[in-house]
């Protein structure tokens, strides 16, 4: 089973050929090839490690859509002195569907 171990953005998703991965939101329009560096590259029993990066390898995705995060709440309050504050926020994510690892 080969996998990767990919870097988008400042977080670090584990990445399988024709897998669809949720990223923080990429400039790229739908249908676009994206690149992402690996950082561990793994094919069964032969695990490549890179520092920082490994050298050659790089993760093909194509970009199938954009969508909104579920909303999160967030309440701040303070007690006894009638302070009550809620916001929320949607985080931006595009779909993107693993093609190639290598």
């Amino acid at each position: 089973m080969k996998y990767a171990i990919m870097q988008s953005g400042s977080s670090q998703l584990r990445a399988e050929e024709g897998a669809v991965l949720s990223v923080d939101l990429l400039p790229q329009e739908v249908g676009a090839k994206v690149e992402f560096p690996a950082l561990l590259l793994s094919d069964g029993s032969d695990v490549r490690v890179g520092r920082p990066l490994v050298d050659e390898v790089t993760v093909v995705g194509t970009v199938i859509g954009h969508a909104l995060g579920r909303k999160i709440r967030v309440f701040k309050y303070k007690p006894k002195k009638r302070y009550r504050r809620v916001q929320g926020h949607r985080q931006d994510f595009t779909h993107v569907r693993i093609d190639k690892i290598g």
